[in-house]
Parts: C-alpha cells; sequence; structure tokens
C-alpha cells in the first residue's frame, strides 16, 4: 500500500535521529533538560518551586525531590477545571486518564510538547517495524493503546481515545490511511460498542497484516467477544447495517462482508489457530506486552495467531515512554523525555549515562507534561548500552 511507503518516510528523519544520537546519550539528556527546564521555569509550580532556566543536570538532580502522582493532583486538577496549565510552558491538547476504577484514576497533561516527545519514540519504531516485518506493508494496521471507560466519556475531549492522535499531524494523516478500523470507532457512547464496531472492521478485512493492542489480555478478550457476538456481527456484516446498536452517528458506514458473515455463520465459537488462520491469512504481526505478568497471556494470544510473528513491546505508561523495541532490543527512547534510575534497593539514582549492565533499576521521567523527576513502579534491568531495556 502506498500509504505505508508514505508513513514510512515520514518516519525516517525522526529515526535516523534516533539512530545517530545514540552514542551520545549525556549530551542529548542534558540538552533536553535544559529545554524542559525552560519551559517549566516559566510557569507558577515551577516558579514556586525555586526552578530556573540555568540550572545544570546536577542542580536539577539535587533539588527537585522524585515524585509521584499525589505531588501533582492538585495543581493538575486545577488546571483541568480552569483550562490553564501551570506546570509546563505548552498548551495541553488534552487530559489523558490511566487506566483503573474512576476513583483512582490520574489525570496526565498531554501538552503540545509532550506529544512531541512521543513522536519521537514513534518515529523510530515504525521505521524499524517495515524494516524488520517488511510484509507489513501488504495490509492494512489495526493499533489500540487505550480503550477508555462508558464512564469517563462523557467529560472527555473526542480525541481523547483516538491513539493516532499521539504522533505529530502529518504522520497522523498518513497512519488513518493505513488503518483498518476508523478512528471515529473510539467515539462511540459506549465502551462495548466501540470494541462491537472495531470487530466488524477487522473482521471484514481479509488484508490485515498487523495488529498492536498493547496487552495481550485485551488482545484475548476481543477474540472471545467475537466469539460471544458472531451471530450478530454476522448480521451487521452481512446487511452492512449496524442493527440495534447506537453507531450510526458516531462512525463511518457499516462495513459489509459477505465472506467475513460467513466465516462467522460457519464458526463454533471456539479460539482455535485454524479459524483466525482463515479469517485472517495476511497477518505478519501481533505487537503486545510479554513480560513479566503479560508473559502467559502473550503466549496464548500467540498460539492463537501463529501466522503472525510476535513483537514485544517496550515500556510504555500513559506518563510516558522509557523503551521502545528497536533492532531487536528494548532501547531507551532517550530523545524523548529526561530520565532518571533509581536503584530500588538503596535508592540511589543514576542519570542513563552511569548505569551499568545487569542494574535493576526504577525510572524516574521529567517529561514535556510538566511532572519531574515522577517514578514508574516498574523495574527495569540494563541489558546492554546506550540503552537496552528489559522490563
Amino acid at each position: 500500500m502506498f500509504g505505508h511507503r508514505l508513513l514510512k518516510m515520514a518516519a525516517w528523519p525522526g529515526e535516523r535521529r534516533f539512530a545517530a544520537g545514540r552514542a551520545h546519550l549525556e549530551s542529548v539528556q542534558r540538552r533536553k533538560l535544559a529545554l524542559l527546564l525552560r519551559k517549566v521555569a516559566a510557569c507558577e509550580v515551577g516558579q514556586r518551586q525555586g526552578i530556573t532556566a540555568d540550572w545544570h543536570w546536577e542542580t536539577f538532580a539535587e533539588r527537585v525531590p522524585v515524585s509521584e502522582y499525589e505531588h501533582w493532583r492538585n495543581p493538575v486538577d486545577r488546571a483541568r477545571e480552569s483550562g490553564g496549565n501551570a506546570l509546563i510552558q505548552s498548551p495541553v491538547v488534552r487530559y489523558q486518564p490511566t487506566s483503573g476504577s474512576t476513583s483512582a484514576i490520574k489525570w496526565i497533561p498531554y501538552t503540545r510538547h509532550f506529544l512531541s516527545e512521543l513522536d519521537n519514540a514513534i518515529s523510530p519504531w515504525i521505521v524499524d517495524l517495515y524494516r524488520q516485518f517488511p510484509r507489513l506493508r501488504q495490509g492494512r494496521h489495526y493499533w489500540s493503546m487505550s480503550w477508555v471507560p462508558t464512564s469517563l466519556r462523557d467529560n472527555m475531549r473526542e480525541d481523547i481515545n483516538d491513539d493516532i492522535q499521539l504522533m505529530s499531524m502529518g504522520k497522523r494523516l498518513l497512519a488513518g490511511a493505513t488503518q483498518a478500523v476508523p478512528q471515529d470507532v473510539s467515539l462511540a457512547r459506549t465502551s462495548e460498542d466501540s470494541l462491537f464496531a472495531t470487530l466488524a472492521y477487522l473482521i471484514s478485512d481479509s488484508s490485515l497484516s498487523m495488529m498492536s493492542i498493547w496487552s495481550p489480555t485485551f488482545g484475548l478478550g476481543l477474540l472471545k467477544s467475537m466469539a460471544t457476538w458472531r451471530e450478530e456481527l454476522a448480521e451487521v456484516l452481512a446487511t452492512g447495517s449496524w442493527g440495534n446498536r447506537m453507531l450510526g452517528s458516531n462512525t463511518q458506514s457499516c462495513p459489509r462482508s459477505t465472506r467475513g458473515a460467513e466465516l462467522l455463520r460457519q464458526w463454533d465459537g471456539r479460539l482455535s489457530a485454524d479459524f483466525f488462520m482463515t479469517l485472517w491469512p495476511s497477518l505478519a504481526l501481533v505487537s503486545a506486552w510479554d513480560t513479566a505478568a503479560s508473559g502467559p497471556w502473550a503466549r496464548q494470544l500467540h498460539a492463537l495467531l501463529p501466522q503472525a510473528a510476535f513483537q514485544g513491546k517496550g515500556l510504555w505508561a500513559t506518563e510516558g515512554v522509557v523503551t521502545i523495541p528497536y533492532q531487536g532490543q528494548h532501547a531507551l527512547a532517550y530523545r524523548s523525555h529526561v530520565y532518571e534510575f533509581q536503584d530500588p534497593s538503596d535508592g540511589t539514582i543514576y542519570a542513563p549515562w552511569e548505569l551499568e549492565q545487569g542494574q535493576q533499576v526504577m525510572p524516574l521521567l521529567s517529561t514535556g507534561s510538566g511532572l519531574l523527576r515522577y517514578r514508574l513502579k516498574d523495574l527495569v534491568r540494563v541489558d546492554g548500552m546506550p540503552g537496552g531495556f528489559l522490563r
């Protein structure tokens, strides 16, 4: 597909910068901190903390405490209510919720600066994907990073569940042209209707060549929902009408697929590799978490989709990205945020260029959202430098 070629070309400059700069980890990180401090020092919270734009790395590490979300909750809540941004000099595009129950939700400011940081991680990943898995060019893709609960949808901007919004505008348009599922499916009234519509589009597309789903349990749930709804999905695909589903005003026209409808009607609903190989014969890659607790679920998912290669994700969180899959390893996304790492056993904090192979550490992120020295609870092991990690 021509769209894949254009997307790779658009991401190529970012990948070249990523490849060329890996030998200069310290200088790149110090420059990123200098830029971040200028933007933070210009805002209320930074000024209250006494942060100035001329701080060096060592001054920043000495004077700014390690933080968790509770440190930022009040200024973030005030900013959400007022529409301003007291954390960093960059317009807020949206507030992204972390997963969890409504009472435990953390709202992360996705500023323009923060989105540009995420784009710096996505570009090398995309180019490397096409390089490692050339069959991806032959069909459409499905990407899903998050799934917003129904209870949160009424109070959000319309792009809150659109993961392509993590890219720059140019790559966003190109990526949209390669997708099997239209972006506006995420705007359905309920998460169940979003899931149903997603399945309808996926089943109708025999050219599907990639599924990027992050959590393998979400992928398994997707396949199980297909079995549960197989009769209703078959009817929708046979008639080209959403029926009783309240999707007409939120999505593009309903997909129609005689082939998909027939396969569903012949299927007994048991999850089997044979059925999914017939449904998606062109599937070349499944990308999902496969480490720690996700490992057993990832193996189950791959067993059901054996026609595809399987790529483990790097370490991404709503608050930022730590590693990306790149050249067969999980590489530090050093061109995205400012990184430090804390030894959980004694509390010692290391700059990324100070790490040694074999260490187990927790990431601290300072990002374009305005969150500084924000501690993630994930434990990563240093597996080669500059920046290969295993979660």
